[in-house]
């Protein structure tokens, strides 16, 4: 872990900016080229970074209208290659000779402008300010000005800001501000970036300012990985944070800082000797696989890795394979946590539509009275409580890619009504709107329950069934399931840590086997997370499953009723105790005996 690259002091700054433009083969009397774009590539340039300057739009207008507004100053947003890509401010104080250098497309590069703000801080990767007789050509000395880079989550520099005006600008002052909502800039990017999907440390000196923008931010998942920081959370803690494990760099086990509360301050103690005041912020929804600076997203789950033998699956992967680019529409069929999302991503990415969007909708989950807003969306005004802006609602968000409607036994019958309509015309016409919006998407829908007899006892259309299950796919119960012992060591594959290779006891496989699984994969899945964080780097044995596990064990094999005489049983004591996995807590609760008891009769045992 090295610790953050020094910065270089400004003289040597200017002195090195200078030098290389005299390598350009610029003078002081020469004249700013800009090198312009023509129409046609400021057009590509500003949609390819919509995104980038819609996110600063919405974190920098704010200070401008705050603090920069009654100054003779303007804030311009340039690209990694200096190009300018929006500005906001005045322009009155610039010369009409150089407007164009200050429009949408124009690069401030040292080799096209000398010395400036904007490409000087993009040569030497640090905020700079530039009086007006430091530029390097004289054409430019009319201004000042004060720029910092914006980096990714990769460390790259994306962008930079920049503050120039004619007047004075005091050079801490501006250089600071600058620095400010450049580093704002960066943590709304990393936090969109990650969408919430994992854990968020915040961390300053004290508590009056954690909530800044200067506070350090930390993104990590489960398992403790680092996944993004900003450069704040760099300098507070000495090291650049790449490819690092979050309890390297408190003194914190893992478990105790996910233990944390969240919303309320808490302190840490750094590797080092400085304390710091900390913020954790859990995901919104279930963590996804850890994304590291350097490394590559994980590969898409593809239809082949759906199996590994099973007969019905694999009949099912086929028909779905065969139905692939066909307007077909599928209805997956299956118990709660049988793997029907996952199929469906499979499928997804399998299609020609895998680089649309993917847009997964639980209509259980969703209000009675909301569903239509959610899935059709609104016009501004539509409802008391709506958003002023409206929304598009999801099935336009799906335009062009897959729209998953899981659990749509559960849909209300208005809005059943409402969707047949969209699939029969291809058209979507958004709450208090009469205009139709069209839309080219593939629905793919999930059940649990059986939607005949849902129709035969009227909570489902009839119309609107024969509509969505074109062909009916049918997931089987991990119980039933023929490919168990790998599916087992597929999980224990996807959630282990790097330094975790003692991998499942026999005992545990066995168990695994017994188990009823009510809760299907999800719930393996949740028990080989706990296990393995129990575990640590042993081989996961009985001890290390969470105690809900033998529960439903135990209800799946009722044991026979328990005398006392059983405790004199030695045979059929450790009959019992192996058939729980060898948890002697589990067994006393279940024998109706404390575990001091218990020992007591298994040690008297021949």
């Amino acid at each position: 872990m090295a610790a953050p690259a020094p910065l270089l002091p400004h003289d040597t700054i200017i002195q090195d900016s200078w030098r290389r433009c005299r390598a350009f083969g610029l003078d002081h009397q020469s004249a700013p080229s800009f090198d312009q774009l023509p129409a046609e590539g400021i057009s590509q340039l500003l949609e390819s970074q919509h995104a980038l300057v819609q996110t600063t739009h919405q974190e920098v207008l704010p200070y401008y209208e705050n603090i920069l507004s009654n100054s003779n100053c303007l804030i311009m947003l340039a690209d990694n290659q200096g190009q300018v890509l929006t500005s906001w401010g005045t322009q009155r104080f610039i010369d009409p000779k150089l407007a164009r250098g200050f429009n949408a497309g124009a690069s401030w590069m040292e080799r096209a402008t000398g010395t400036n703000a904007i490409g000087t801080a993009l040569a030497c990767a640090q905020a700079v300010h530039i009086e007006h007789d430091e530029h390097f050509l004289k054409a430019n000395r009319f201004m000042t000005g004060s720029a910092a880079p914006i980096f990714d989550a990769n460390r790259e520099i994306i962008a930079v800001l920049d503050v120039s005006s004619d007047s004075y600008l005091p050079p801490s002052h501006t250089l600071g501000m600058v620095k400010m909502m450049s580093q704002t800039v960066e943590n709304r990017l990393i936090l969109n970036l990650f969408g919430g999907e994992h854990f968020q440390l915040t961390f300053n000196t004290g508590l009056n300012n954690l909530d800044s923008q200067w506070a350090g931010l930390l993104i990590f998942d489960e398992s403790g990985q680092v996944l993004s920081a900003n450069r704040r959370a760099d300098n507070l803690l000495g090291i650049s944070l790449s490819r690092v494990m979050i309890d390297s760099l408190f003194k914190v086990s893992l478990l105790e800082l996910l233990n944390q509360p969240e919303g309320l301050p808490f302190a840490l103690q750094a590797a080092g000797r400085n304390r710091f005041q900390c913020l954790l912020k859990r995901p919104k929804q279930a963590p996804v696989q850890a994304r590291v600076f350097s490394e590559p997203a994980p590969a898409p789950i593809g239809l082949k890795t759906l199996h590994f033998g099973d007969s019905r699956v694999e009949k099912a992967v086929r028909q779905a394979e065969r139905l692939l680019e066909k307007d077909i529409p599928l209805l997956i069929h299956g118990e709660t946590g049988v793997g029907k999302e996952v199929f469906v991503k499979a499928l997804h990415q399998a299609s020609s539509r895998s680089q649309q969007a993917f847009i997964a909708v639980n209509c259980a989950a969703i209000p009675a009275e909301l569903v239509e807003s959610e899935l059709f969306g609104y016009e501004k005004g539509a409802f008391t409580g709506a958003n002023q802006k409206g929304s598009i609602g999801l099935i336009r968000k799906a335009d062009k890619g897959t729209l998953f409607l899981d659990e749509i036994g559960d849909m209300p019958l208005p809005t059943q009504a409402r969707l047949l309509r969209v699939l029969q015309e291809r058209c979507v016409q958004p709450v208090g709107s009469s205009e139709l919006f069209p839309v080219d998407l593939r629905i793919i829908s999930a059940t649990n329950r059986s939607l005949r007899e849902q129709v035969q006892i009227g909570r489902f259309r009839e119309d609107l069934y024969y509509r969505i299950g074109g062909l009916t796919l049918e997931l089987p119960p991990l119980r039933e399931r023929s490919d168990k012992q790998a599916l087992f060591k597929q999980l224990w594959q996807q959630h282990r840590e790097p330094t975790q290779w003692a991998g499942l006891s026999a005992e545990v496989l066995a168990l695994f086997e017994q188990h009823p699984w009510p809760g299907n994969l999800r719930q393996v899945s949740s028990v080989m997370q706990v296990a393995l964080v129990m575990a640590e780097d042993q081989p996961i044995r009985p001890e290390h499953l969470p105690d809900d596990f033998f529960v439903d064990l135990r209800q799946a094999a009722p044991s026979a009723p328990v005398v006392m005489d059983d405790l004199d049983d030695s045979q059929n004591l450790q009959q019992r105790l192996a058939a729980v996995g060898g948890n002697i807590s589990h067994l006393a609760r279940e024998l109706g005996v404390s575990r001091n008891t218990l020992y007591k009769r298994l040690r008297a045992a021949p």
